[in-house]
């Protein structure tokens, strides 16, 4: 693994060889752990998913995900046979059976199912849908944290709903992929996209905000996933009397910002500190960043 200081970025742990995985209600080792070449989210990202973090014995935010998770089902006719009772059995089991208590990071994977044939077509589906939950200790990097991270503005859009809702939270990420292999290769660490009117939408795998004379913006998600991150990190600044716009907003004030940070599950709130070669203000991560980091593990985090 190639180590980085993108906001999924994570200190490597050798427990995560000998986890177990939960494939359709069994356990079984990591690498034993596989689905069929002909199933439908294998062949063709048919499928929702959830990320999830366990923090002193807590999932964070675990009934807002379910939310997403069955909302995000239901928009593509994707029937989960667990049900929502069947599925937090299924965390909490597979938590137990990994002896995890803090510091783990769950992926929550349901696709339409094993088909006949390699087509996109849903009635060719043979079986029910295929539900895999992993969980894998994941300590986010330090240094993302302490240095900031840096950001590339790729020339790849996020979509609008009536292309691609990202808010389904789909396993069809290519557009996503294909912005951040194109930051990497400018050197930074994830990619800032713009909407299709040009608008600051979101970085490929985080909401994005910015700091300007005391106010806290972030996009409208309109073009965008909506995070449930972002969310909470909006919920927590209103509560401490943070001005917070949900808004339409360029590069150019991208560029003049006083401070910028992502949010997501595994991170977070982690600076940003340059962007397209340029520096965030001083460059170093912000004051503002760092009371909301605090907010937000204090609304969110068990006490």
């Amino acid at each position: 693994m190639t180590t980085n200081t993108a906001a999924q970025g994570y200190v490597p742990d050798p427990r995560n060889d000998d986890v177990l995985v939960w494939v359709n209600g069994d356990l079984v080792p990591k690498k034993e752990a596989v689905v069929s070449v002909f199933d439908a989210g294998f062949g063709f990202g048919d499928g929702v998913w959830e990320g999830l973090r366990l923090v002193r014995g807590k999932v964070l935010q675990r009934e807002a995900h379910l939310d997403r998770l069955f909302e995000g089902a239901n928009s593509i006719a994707l029937e989960i046979p667990q049900g929502r009772d069947g599925i937090n059995a299924a965390i909490d089991g597979v938590l137990a059976a990994n002896g995890m208590t803090d510091g783990a990071h769950l992926r929550l994977m349901v696709t339409r199912g094993v088909k006949s044939t390699a087509n996109q077509d849903p009635r060719f589906i043979l079986s029910g849908p295929t539900v895999v939950i992993t969980a894998e200790y994941k300590t986010p990097r330090p240094e993302s944290k302490a240095k900031g991270m840096t950001l590339f503005t790729s020339t790849f859009r996020t979509s609008q709903p009536d292309v691609f809702d990202l808010h389904l939270n789909s396993h069809s990420r290519l557009n996503l992929i294909q912005a951040l292999i194109q930051a990497i290769n400018a050197g930074a660490d994830e990619a800032l996209m713009l909407d299709p009117r040009g608008f600051v939408a979101s970085c490929n795998s985080t909401n994005f905000f910015i700091v300007r004379k005391g106010e806290v913006w972030t996009s409208t998600s309109n073009y965008s996933f909506k995070g449930i991150t972002q969310a909470a990190v909006i919920d927590a600044c209103r509560a401490a009397g943070i001005t917070v716009r949900e808004c339409d907003f360029t590069l150019a004030q991208v560029y003049s910002a006083d401070e910028s940070f992502v949010t997501g599950t595994l991170g977070g709130v982690t600076p940003v500190t340059k962007i397209d070669g340029r520096l965030v203000a001083s460059g170093l991560p912000g004051e503002m960043t760092a009371r909301i980091r605090g907010l937000y593990e204090a609304a969110v985090y068990p006490a």
